[in-house]
């Protein structure tokens, strides 16, 4: 009977932590889902990962540009190139992404393109940040690889 009682115990702890992480995956792929326009892009030094040694905020016809994903794993990034008010559909990049909810680590694919690895800071419904993880170099003479944050917003 013990046995019995251990194991039934067990597979119910098993099963509701499977459940938990489920429910985290999908709470996290839903506030994802959906259009994101980049508000900003810092250059953050790697010694401290605090010290803004750079920001750029998207201007003119850049400022339209969108990053898209879906509940189903796909993306894409729509561009817009153009002069002052005068804004024109540039192209549209389309592929896939994996993201671990665990490890906060955010892969993006695009079609005829490398993988581009990211680290998920900060997602929230109206708010997501990433750590890009790939073509980071010493930007502040410190010989030290600094890192590039960008920040989305709805």
């Amino acid at each position: 009977m013990k046995k019995q009682l251990l194991l039934l115990f067990a597979f119910s702890a098993l099963a509701l932590t499977s459940c938990e992480d489920d429910d985290i995956q999908g709470y996290e792929m839903d506030m994802m889902k959906g259009d994101w326009k980049t508000s900003k892009i810092e250059v953050i030094s790697g010694k401290d990962d605090k010290t803004v040694i750079s920001t750029d905020t998207p201007i003119g016809c850049s400022a339209k540009n969108i990053t898209y994903f879906s509940t189903d794993y796909s993306t894409s990034y729509t561009y817009f190139t153009g002069v002052g008010a005068d804004c024109q559909l540039n192209g549209k990049s389309e592929g896939t992404y994996t993201y671990d909810t665990e490890t906060k680590d955010l892969t993006i694919n695009y079609v005829n393109d490398s993988s581009r690895p990211y680290k998920v800071v900060v997602l929230t419904s109206s708010e997501m940040r990433v750590k890009q993880m790939f073509d980071n170099i010493d930007q502040n003479g410190d010989l030290i690889i600094d890192y590039t944050y960008i920040t989305y917003k709805r």
